[in-house]
């Protein structure tokens, strides 16, 4: 088979490069993206390594460029991004880089401390600006009413004992301190005053409206203005400390108006000056910015494909000589010309005369597993790798999920109208993928609806399929074609009675189905509706379910043919196939024989009130009964000879059971005795590893167990049959989900409809208009967030899990380690993140 259904062929080669030639080379690998290097000196500490120090070089441009990113995002500069991927510059070209990054690093970090101290510098001017002006209102107050005011704030600031003893000594001198504070730090800041000082200050504050800039982190900060008379030195001390304290800043005040009006203009002619040298700065500031934003995005691309050719060099080894690098890699089979090619084109890059040598090593190590993919099939192999990345050369399920996946979801979403959002919102991704792609978000959810519009819009395409075949649109039905059913009681008979039924076996059916899909007259049933859909859906999940499990198996066939297990081919895959075929899909038969046979309008005993039910019937056959309905002449049989097939398809099943239980344990035991070895070694490792699934053999990376001994064989044996056995019977009745999801969800879509929008159509007028807007929008909303966001991600998730489970159990290990090639473009894409590959 071809690389879709099957990993590709990987071969382990050795490369031998010169010195010289070795990073044009490896930049030539990382453009191409087909190699996967591995780790040659597992022992040696990262800081030991040969081109350690070049690593470092790029890891300080790093630190470079992204210091002036966040300068540029700070300042709101858009970053031109052509979407090109500039070549990996020659390691000349670093001392060309180095000195560029160490330039624009020096100028902005001087541009910013420049910028920084003029900030500081008119914080400081514009707050002794506000201490100026409200300490002149504060000033203007006091001598409004000069006498009273000092002889009051007097009193209040100078206790008994300074009173006595200052009575001979002339007036008291109060002296006084202003400053600024922030607003928030203003009310503990006043009851500490009060504490400390036992209340001999006096306190004056005033709010500055306007915000003001903290020059070190740009924030805006609300401040006040304050000014504090106090008596004494001590008190001036104690004063001084508590604003040191709190942080605020304090600021010479003039006491004579004079000099507060002289130092006030010499503050505000500052201030102006500071204005035109900041608008400068700035100016300078973001042009720097501007010139650096253009090439930013090349020079990180740049740097990181420097960064990831040295970290990659690394990975090889020196020969004796020092002028040979030595590495060994993983490459797919098919791709070895086109990497020779690129070889040969780093080569003559560098100027190298010596051609580079790859030859392919013989090994028993597992390869990588690597499937191509494209936008497409991404995101179905994505969810196959999500329960474990396939075994090398194992069957690969994405293929097949491609239609199973969504098909199974529309199973249980079948809506037309749901459906036609969903495909609505994967096309339109799809036809905007190369701008969406472009604009690089952190957004997880969106990244992830983004990454699986293919799967949406499949999904909607499938759930407006099966929304035509349940003939259901929002709960309403579409009568295309006209109904094949037709009313026999006249309209008072249907006006006056809530229960009325048509039979088909009368004139009322025409006798032939609704040409596609359920005829719209089940729209209108009200207590029969449901029963007829349990017992459709029900059913289709059942044959839809055993169809999928069977076509597991069956691609464990192709598992064990291509890695030639011939034990598990004759011991698990024949036994596994028949017990499901003879039991499970003769339940599928059964539905269709009685969906053939019984009808209204059959004789008698073949009346759709004698149809056997199948549930019975199946209980019956595997307990070897007869049970006959009481009250009824029926025939409990459907066809002739149906007790005799049963009762041999039971036996068979039964017979399948030791076969895969003791098969092949027996058969290896049988081996190692012939070979007398124990345990067995060699070519015979290859069947015994083949029992490590119930579902066959996954050779694919040689997983042998070369010291399994023979009770642990049998013992995993046994584990494996019972769960296959069991989990027929299980996987069987989880199908059953397809069924009760799709119910829920037609049963969710009609409450809304009949409890939300036929309210609004129910009135009538201009008010009934308006009504029916609001409870169409509202409507709306809960169809979308509901029926379609939380009902289509319920519905998604019990779809992967019946892949992952019921049908991928069948045949599928995922023991497997993907391939993770030297990649510039995964490099870039996960934003310069390099690792070690072992």
């Amino acid at each position: 088979m071809g690389s879709l259904f099957r990993s590709e062929e990987m071969a382990l080669c050795q490369l031998f490069l010169q010195s010289e030639a070795a990073y044009a080379c490896v930049s030539e690998l990382g453009e191409l993206g087909l190699v996967q290097f591995r780790d040659l000196n597992p022992d040696v500490n990262a800081f030991q390594r040969k081109f350690v120090n070049e690593v470092r070089r790029c890891d300080e441009m790093e630190r470079k460029l992204r210091y002036l990113e966040k300068e540029i995002k700070k300042d709101g500069i858009p970053m031109l991004d052509t979407g090109e991927s500039p070549e990996a510059p020659q390691p000349r070209e670093m001392i060309d880089l180095e000195a560029t990054f160490e330039k624009l690093e020096n100028e902005l970090r001087e541009v910013n401390q420049n910028a920084e101290a003029l900030k500081r510098n008119f914080l400081e001017l514009t707050e002794l600006k506000h201490i100026l002006r409200k300490t002149q209102v504060f000033f203007d107050e006091q001598e409004g009413g000069l006498n009273h005011t000092t002889e009051s704030m007097t009193r209040a600031l100078i206790t008994d004992e300074v009173r006595t003893a200052g009575a001979s000594m002339g007036p008291v001198q109060l002296g006084f301190v202003a400053g600024v504070i922030s607003r928030e730090k203003l009310p503990a800041f006043e009851r500490m005053l009060w504490r400390a000082c036992r209340g001999n200050v006096f306190l004056r504050q005033a709010m500055i409206e306007s915000p003001l800039e903290d020059p070190t982190n740009g924030d805006q900060v609300y401040k006040s203005v304050f000014i504090i008379f106090f008596q004494g030195d001590q008190l001036k001390t104690r004063v001084k400390k508590i604003c040191e304290g709190f942080r605020a800043t304090l600021y010479p005040c003039p006491e004579a108006p004079a000099d507060r009006r002289e130092m006030a203009m010499g503050v505000m002619t500052r201030i102006e000056d500071l204005n035109t040298v900041l608008g400068q700065t700035q100016d300078h500031r973001h042009r720097v910015l501007v010139a650096a934003a253009k090439n930013l995005k090349n020079w990180f691309v740049k740097v990181r494909k420097i960064k990831a050719i040295y970290h990659t060099l690394n990975l090889f080894n020196l020969d004796v000589t020092q002028k040979c690098l030595i590495a060994e890699c993983w490459v797919p089979l098919l791709d070895i010309e086109t990497i020779q090619l690129a070889l040969r084109r780093g080569t003559e890059r560098s100027g190298s005369s010596v051609p580079p040598i790859l030859n392919r090593m013989q090994t028993f190590e597992n390869p990588p597993t690597y499937n191509r993919t494209n936008k497409f099939t991404k995101a179905f192999q994505a969810l196959i790798d999500a329960y474990g990345v396939a075994s090398y050369r194992e069957m690969n399920p994405a293929p097949y999920t491609i239609i199973t996946f969504p098909f199974l979801f529309a199973v249980m979403f079948g809506d037309l109208g749901h459906g036609a959002i969903m495909a609505l919102f994967g096309l339109w991704m799809i036809r905007k993928e190369k701008g969406l792609a472009a604009q690089k978000t952190d957004n997880e959810i969106w990244n992830i609806f983004f990454g699986g519009r293919y799967i949406i819009f499949l999904m909607g395409v499938f759930s407006m399929y099966t929304g035509l075949i349940y003939n259901d649109i929002f709960s309403k039905s579409l009568n295309i074609f006209g109904s094949h059913w037709h009313l026999s009681y006249n309209k008072s008979t249907v006006w006056n009675n809530n229960y009325l039924q048509l039979s088909p076996a009368t004139s009322d059916y025409e006798g032939t189905p609704y040409p596609f899909g359920m005829d719209p007259i089940w729209q209108v049933a009200s207590s029969n509706k449901i029963v007829f859909q349990n017992a459709y859906k029900m059913k289709i999940s059942i044959i839809f379910g055993v169809l999928h499990m069977i076509f597991g198996v069956i691609m464990s066939w192709h598992n064990h043919t291509y890695f030639r297990n011939r034990l598990s081919l004759l011991y698990e895959f024949i036994p596994q196939l028949l017990f499901l075929v003879v039991l499970f899909f003769y339940l599928v038969l059964l539905m269709f024989i009685k969906w053939n046979r019984y009808a209204a309008t059959n004789a008698f005993p073949m009346t759709e009130a004698c149809a056997p039910s199948i549930l019975i019937t199946f209980i019956d056959m595997v307990l070897f009964k007869n049970s006959k309905a009481p009250g009824k002449d029926c025939n409990i049989y459907m066809f002739a000879g149906q007790s005799f097939f049963q009762t041999i398809f039971v036996l068979i099943a039964l017979a399948c059971i030791p076969v895969m239980l003791l098969g092949k344990p027996i058969k290896i035991m049988q081996a190692r005795k012939l070979a007398n070895v124990q345990p067995i070694t060699g070519a015979s490792d290859a069947e015994v590893g083949g029992m490590s699934n119930g579902g066959g053999s996954h050779g694919g990376g040689g997983e042998h167990h070369d010291e399994e001994e023979m009770s642990e064989i049998f013992i995993h044996q046994g584990i494996h049959t019972i769960e296959y056995v069991l989990g027929s019977v299980s996987h069987t009745a989880s199908y059953l989900r397809l069924w009760a999801l799709s119910l829920a969800h037609a049963q969710l879509a009609e409450v809304l409809w009949s409890m939300v929008l036929s309210l609004g159509l129910n009135k009538e007028g201009w008010l009934g208009g308006i009504f029916l807007t609001v409870v169409f929008a509202f409507w709306a909303v809960l169809t979308v967030g509901i029926l379609v966001l939380m009902e289509g991600l319920s519905a998604f998730l019990h779809t992967l899990r019946l892949h992952w489970v019921e049908f991928q159990s069948k045949f599928y290990m995922g023991h497997g380690y993907a391939f993770q090639p030297f990649s510039f473009d995964t490099i870039i894409e996960n934003g310069g993140a390099v690792t070690e590959t072992e």
